[in-house]
């Protein structure tokens, strides 16, 4: 791939990105959601503000990683809307595929050209593409 540089790709030197802070889902299937990240993939449900709306927030940790927002209608799974994935790291490759297959949750793998990151691709009740990552093979 080839870097662009330009006017509109140039250096901003007054705000600095730290991290990605957490992925918010909209879905019209708020509890079947919630169930598929706590009971499959671990998260766990925690403090939300009292918005004006239905949701959950989900936790790794102490941080808060995955927003859910109830809506009245279905929206477009990833593979079709502009955004194709998010990612959370996972502390155990192989323990993390198997507890994926004991749960019965259909899954994709991967690894990353030079072997650096190992890549499992599993989809929510909304369509939403999951990647689960850990560190390649020492």
């Amino acid at each position: 791939m080839k870097s662009r540089t330009g006017p509109r790709h140039t250096r901003c030197l007054g705000m600095q990105v730290l991290d990605i802070d957490h992925a918010a889902i909209r879905t019209a299937r708020l509890a079947e959601t919630q169930a598929f990240f706590t009971d499959v993939l671990g998260l766990r449900l925690g403090p939300r503000p009292a918005f004006a709306f239905d949701g959950a927030w989900l936790y790794a940790g102490d941080k808060d990683v995955v927003h859910l927002v109830e809506t009245e209608h279905d929206k477009l799974p990833s593979p079709i809307s502009s955004i194709n994935h998010f990612a959370l790291r996972v502390a155990d490759f192989d323990a993390a595929v198997a507890h994926l297959e004991k749960q019965g949750v259909p899954f994709k793998t991967d690894v990353t050209p030079g072997g650096e990151l190992r890549q499992i691709y599993v989809t929510d009740p909304n369509g939403v593409r999951v990647e689960l990552n850990a560190p390649g093979p020492a």
